[in-house]
């Protein structure tokens, strides 16, 4: 009898816990999350595209390429263009009307495009650069670049931008802008850029310009 009561209760240990739900009861379903629409994205994008390019390569070294980069990086600009966090008044204008879904819509679709790449063009400038962009400056205590936005400039999805084969101008107003406390929507980038001079800052933005 004692065998058959240890047998009974070490099958019953044994057996699979599964929840307990009544007959009319379900399981709680996962709340679905809306995929991008890369068409509506497409069409919001329209308004865009004088100043970043049809497919998100801006021909002029004011605008950033937009193409390639992390649908994340964009969609967090976007909503700070729009809550003022990031100062811009065209952008600021641009984003006002936006919806989140329409911010998704238009960040996926830019990132589904290839980026045109760039080249580098000051030969003298381009050896700093890349000393700054791999290494940093450690008797300033600067970080290199390529721990965050890796070696090759891609970035790492959700964290940090991609910028390889970004305008080189672009690249410098926006260090510049950190650096100046004109661009306030990331503390990391505004200590890095404290520390750097107008001649660091243009040969790293010409090294990234040609970085892939």
């Amino acid at each position: 009898m004692k065998l058959l009561a240890t047998l009974l209760t070490a099958a019953f240990l044994a057996a699979p816990a599964f929840p307990a739900f009544s007959a009319s009861e379900k399981p709680a379903e996962a709340p679905k999350v809306a995929k991008p629409d890369l068409v509506k994205g497409e069409a919001s994008f329209a308004a865009c595209a004088a100043c970043h390019g049809a497919d998100g390569n801006a021909g002029s070294p004011a605008y950033p390429k937009l193409a390639q980069q992390h649908p994340e990086y964009l969609v967090k600009q976007l909503q700070e263009f729009k809550s003022g966090k990031r100062a811009n008044a065209v952008m600021t204008g641009m984003s006002a009307a936006l919806s989140d879904e329409d911010m998704k819509n238009i960040s996926y679709w830019l990132a589904s495009k290839k980026q045109k790449p760039g080249f580098a063009k000051d030969k003298e400038l381009v050896a700093l650069g890349e000393r700054i962009y791999r290494g940093g400056i450690a008797d300033r205590q600067i970080a290199a670049c390529a721990g965050c936005h890796s070696p090759t400039g891609a970035g790492i999805p959700s964290q940090y931008p991609r910028l390889s084969g970004q305008h080189a101008d672009y690249t410098a107003a926006q260090l510049t802008a950190f650096r100046d406390g004109v661009r306030k929507n990331s503390l990391q980038m505004t200590g890095v850029a404290a520390k750097l001079n107008d001649r660091e800052i243009k040969a790293v933005s010409d090294y990234i310009a040609g970085l892939h």
